[in-house]
């Protein structure tokens, strides 16, 4: 190859680490929802922080923009009638209602034609319920899930059967035929109420629990032919009423919001089309002590995870933890960037961007051992050998024309696969920094691992300078049947926006 090829090679797509086969939508789009990892937003409204912070339509658009298939919507009585959304007993400023819906129609199938989850935090009247479910009725149209879908009256349908549908995710009293049976009828005035179940505990005493409500594991090990028991504590609960306008618990059809108590109950009681939300507190509590009742909670459950309140500066936690034990939905706070959003969109780049990732075998399992807290056995190892030669064009560091530059490799997935290698410091050189180092990673669960380059400028100081980065699955860094070859890694800034040409050269080979 001549030089002018060589270079022309280089700028292409071909070059990019990224494989281009997973810019399309490739995986098996049939299976069921709760199969699936689901790009998710929390508080989707709010692009500052969570106490005083603006509620801005910009927040839906974004995200939606991105890709996201679960939007948040907090929803409030507001005057004249008109419900509002801001994060009540707060001083975030107020949208209304309705106008947030009228944009998540408008953008709703832009990025992505598969479906959109509106998950509303409802604390409306009865009254201003039914004019939500009137504004989501006239704006959505027929895109608005309604009534369940003819083939799945007992089971969750796949993306693919609700493509260009928009579901609501909300309290729920009755069944699926008894919505159908009344689809018709006048249900002005009537309402609905029910007993739930509330955590009682405040943030602090998260830790203090009731007996009543502690979850008693049972462990195999089948080597030693015995069987161990630990408890689970969670929070403690009590009863309240809750009232739901009829006109708006029946637009509620495959995601009924029920509240989570623990997993026997969940096994006893829940059904196909509940779906729970838990708090990343509690969820790690459960990801560590009770993990492989979580996986198979996971495997039959739509689950969505939260931040904790006291992120009161929108501040997001590690995804990669909750994915790691087949959470769905994990939420983050779309406005702040950093590491945590770095995963979440550098993990949907797969599958064409959709919002939709198909969970590997193994979370899908009901039978599955699988524990990403334990080293595994009888695993199918990869090993990714990655030199990188030289960096192109980098940006300069904002203290100074140039930048002593250094990369960080880290991968991030299972306990056993989390590791962070990095280079030497290159002085004074941002435009054509030459490392021509080597790294080799082991990686025993690929299928869940992600690869992210971060690039700085070393102060000893004052701290390292962000200067740019580049996240991904490491399985979507295959080339087709070609396991080598020369690979350019294109940079971003901490907001997301593209650095070009700032990239890194590499050479890519791995063995599996």
């Amino acid at each position: 190859m001549s030089l002018e090829g060589f270079t022309r090679y280089m700028s292409s797509s071909d070059c990019l680490l990224f494989n281009n086969e997973c810019e399309k939508v490739y995986q098996d789009m049939t299976h069921p929802l709760s199969d699936y990892f689901i790009s998710s937003s929390h508080n989707t409204y709010l692009i500052s922080d969570q106490l005083v912070g603006p509620s801005d339509i910009w927040g839906y658009i974004s995200a939606l923009l991105k890709g996201c298939r679960c939007l948040e919507i907090d929803c409030w009585d507001g005057s004249q009638n008109e419900p509002v959304v801001y994060h009540g007993y707060t001083l975030t400023s107020k949208l209304l209602f309705k106008t947030v819906i009228q944009a998540i129609r408008k953008y709703a199938f832009i990025t992505s034609d598969y479906p959109l989850v509106i998950s509303l935090e409802n604390h409306c009247s009865p009254s201003q319920q039914e004019v939500m479910a009137d504004n989501l009725q006239f704006i959505l149209g027929d895109a608005l899930l309604s009534d369940m879908l003819d083939d799945f009256p007992d089971k969750l349908p796949s993306p693919e059967a609700l493509k260009f549908k928009i579901l609501v995710r909300n309290k729920k009293k009755g069944t699926l035929t008894e919505t159908r049976e009344r689809r018709h009828s006048d249900k002005h005035g009537q309402i609905q109420e029910f007993e739930e179940y509330e955590e009682s505990d405040q943030e602090e005493e998260e830790d203090q629990v009731q007996e009543s409500e502690s979850l008693d594991v049972v462990r195999d090990n089948p080597e030693k032919g015995t069987r161990s028991r630990s408890l689970v504590r969670l929070p403690r609960f009590r009863k309240r009423r809750v009232k739901v306008a009829l006109a708006l618990s029946d637009l509620v059809i495959y995601t009924k919001a029920e509240k989570f108590r623990n997993f026997q109950h969940s096994r006893q009681y829940q059904q196909f089309n509940e779906s729970n939300s838990i708090g990343e507190s509690e969820a790690r509590k459960l990801s560590k002590l009770a993990v492989s009742d979580f996986i198979l909670h996971t495997s039959k459950f739509i689950t969505r995870i939260y931040p904790k309140a006291t992120r009161a500066d929108s501040s997001n936690f590690n995804p990669q933890e909750f994915w790691n034990v087949g959470c769905q939905m994990v939420a983050l706070n779309f406005q702040t960037p950093g590491l945590p959003m770095d995963l979440q969109i550098g993990k949907f780049l797969d599958n064409g961007n959709c919002g939709y990732i198909l969970k590997p075998q193994f979370l899908r399992d009901s039978e599955t051992k699988f524990n990403p807290n334990e080293a595994l056995q009888n695993s199918n190892p990869l090993t990714l050998t990655i030199r990188l030669i030289s960096g192109i064009q980098l940006p300069p560091s904002y203290s100074s024309n140039k930048a002593d530059a250094l990369v960080i490799i880290e991968i991030f997935g299972v306990l056993n696969d989390q590791v962070k290698q990095q280079t030497r410091v290159i002085k004074g050189n941002a435009f054509s920094p030459r490392w021509n180092e080597t790294f080799t990673f082991i990686i025993q669960v690929p299928e869940l691992a992600m690869i992210r380059f971060v690039v700085e400028s070393q102060n000893i100081l004052a701290g390292n300078e962000f200067l740019g980065q580049y996240t991904l699955p490491v399985l979507c860094m295959s080339k087709g049947n070609n396991p080598k070859g020369y690979r350019r890694i294109p940079l971003f800034s901490k907001i997301g926006q593209s650095l070009e040409p700032a990239s890194l050269f590499t050479y890519v080979w791995y063995v599996r």
